[in-house]
């Protein structure tokens, strides 16, 4: 009988759980179509089953018919795509996840200080186009194994930013390497990498050592997921994997594994790790012990919009 050990916390973070709810409110108060600018969250099962109940995901607000709603994902946006949803007069609901909005002012403020902007990311990510977006002239985008390539101006102090689903611990190596070239390096008042990708990673790097595979429920463009693979791995895992749901796993994965480590992105409903966990039983691994590293008890409040009963009713 093989063993599984079940990290928590996993799935669901608050940020993702107010960004669901606020589109299927939306859905619930003016019917479909509802449009969303991007994927709402970084999950392939959740797009899908909110396509299948009317909403539209465009890439761009142009795809987006004059006065309709819609919906901005939990990434964020540049203000450049909020004056254009103005200019369209779309009615606008913003499910920016709070943490996210918290790096984008403390990237405002930095700027308006006059600080040169090192935003510790990766280029493309919706999240960081859209903190980028705060103040493109002054944010510089750098991955956290590109600095050799960061070249940053000698007249203005320097601060740093980052993506906040990043591995904490790439982050502040990059950090201290940043710090190593420019010692006044100036730090946001207080750490970027969300609680939830802190705490998912800590649970997964105490279950690695004691894990022959370690699988991760996430989809490939959760920037989150991915990380808790490199987590797992780097923490004594001999293999870790991502899968989008149960019919991922490869049953060569398990030949001569004991004990499997099971954990979820931030973007991933419980149902899925319950199948996956199905799965396992189905070929032998019905030992399953929860690990728990922390408690999360964190809300958000649905946007504002959402919180007045004379909107969209």
């Amino acid at each position: 009988m093989g063993r599984v050990l079940l990290a928590a916390p996993r799935g669901y973070c608050a940020g993702v759980e107010r960004a669901v709810r606020t589109v299927e409110e939306v859905l619930r108060r003016e019917g479909p179509p509802i449009y969303v600018r991007k994927q709402i969250v970084h999950n392939t099962f959740v797009v899908d089953d909110l396509t299948r109940r009317g909403v539209i995901f465009v890439e761009e607000l142009d795809e987006v018919p004059d006065g309709a709603v819609v919906v901005f994902s939990a990434h964020g946006v540049a203000p450049a795509v909020r004056e254009h949803a103005d200019r369209r007069a779309l009615r606008a609901i913003d499910a920016t996840c709070p943490l996210v909005t918290k790096v984008h002012k403390e990237a405002v403020r930095f700027a308006e200080a006059g600080y040169e902007i090192v935003l510790i990311g990766h280029a493309g990510h919706e999240e960081v186009e859209g903190t980028r977006g705060e103040a493109p002239e002054r944010i510089q985008v750098v991955d956290p194994d590109g600095l050799d390539d960061l070249r940053l101006p000698d007249d203005r102090p320097v601060s740093w930013v980052s993506q906040t689903t990043l591995s904490a611990g790439d982050t502040m190596a990059a950090v201290s390497r940043l710090r190593e070239r420019h010692p006044g390096l100036i730090d946001p008042p207080s750490e970027d990498i969300c609680y939830a990708s802190q705490n998912r990673q800590e649970a997964v790097a105490v279950i690695a050592p004691e894990c022959e595979l370690v699988l991760v429920v996430g989809s490939a463009n959760s920037s989150n997921s991915r990380r808790l693979v490199e987590v797992a791995i780097a923490a004594g895992a001999d293999a870790g994997h991502l899968v989008d749901h149960a019919g991922d796993l490869q049953e060569r994965w398990l030949e001569g594994v004991e004990t499997v480590g099971v954990s979820a992105g931030a973007s991933v409903p419980e149902q899925l790790v319950t199948g996956l966990l199905e799965r396992l039983a189905a070929s032998g691994f019905t030992d399953v012990r929860p690990v728990t590293t922390a408690e999360e008890t964190m809300t958000f409040s649905l946007p504002p919009e959402l919180r007045s009963s004379a909107w969209l009713d």
